[in-house]
């Protein structure tokens, strides 16, 4: 028996449709983070967002009303049960979550940590010495690392390195807050302290030049007494 020739119609795209001017996407591009429209597998979706009356959808319907607001339906929940959409120009919708993801990571590298190394046997103007160092880290806003490395036998000394970590940390309470207490982490027992939030330093500034300006205004008033009284 001779088989039929099968016809197959063209192929819809998935994922989000190009906007007039947009180039559609090509085989082999990277894949979209995120599942959108007939990209998305649910039955019934969530639908969230200020655009949209918000509850619970068939997948139909939920695309039905991305289609009249010409916009795509973004699935940003995927694990939730349903999954969470939102209704959303996908374009956009990337480029907010990359210019955010920029901003956080901006953030996090503005942060400095700088190490101070003790032995377990540090004497006092070693022990004053890091210290001074550290309260200088501290007020420009610098994390700061502190440990004690334990060479050879010294590891027997933990308890003594514990207690200079922890006087340490206890000199330091007016300019850091322990971040991580001390952890022995094999020939290191190391701590973490966090700068507290300091006063702007206009703010300082601006308090002293108006204290040097009062100086000012009272050294000619007494520099005129003396003279009248000569």
């Amino acid at each position: 028996m001779e088989k039929k020739p099968q016809f197959f119609g063209p192929r819809r795209p998935s994922g989000p449709r190009p906007r007039p001017g947009q180039r559609p996407m090509r085989r082999g591009e990277r894949k979209d983070p995120y599942a959108t429209n007939e990209q998305i597998r649910a039955k019934q979706v969530r639908l969230v967002g200020d655009n949209v009356e918000q509850g619970i959808y068939p997948i139909e319907k939920a695309l039905k009303i991305a289609r009249s607001m010409e916009l795509d339906l973004i699935e940003i929940s995927p694990t939730a049960d349903p999954p969470v959409c939102k209704v959303l120009d996908y374009s956009k919708f990337l480029y907010q979550q990359k210019k955010r993801a920029k901003e956080q990571k901006a953030k996090a590298s503005k942060v400095t940590v700088k190490e101070i190394r003790f032995g377990p046997q540090t004497d006092d103007h070693d022990y004053n010495f890091k210290l001074k160092h550290a309260q200088g880290f501290l007020e420009e806003g610098s994390k700061v690392k502190a440990y004690v490395f334990f060479r050879g036998r010294s590891i027997l000394f933990k308890e003594q390195g514990e207690v200079l970590l922890l006087r340490f940390a206890s000199d330091l309470e007016n300019l850091g807050k322990v971040e991580q207490m001390p952890v022995l982490e094999g020939k290191r027992m190391t701590i973490m302290i966090t700068p507290l939030k300091q006063q702007p330093k206009k703010e300082k500034s601006e308090s002293r030049s108006k204290e040097g300006a009062a100086d000012a205004k009272d050294v000619p008033a007494a520099e005129k007494k003396e003279s009248s009284a000569e």
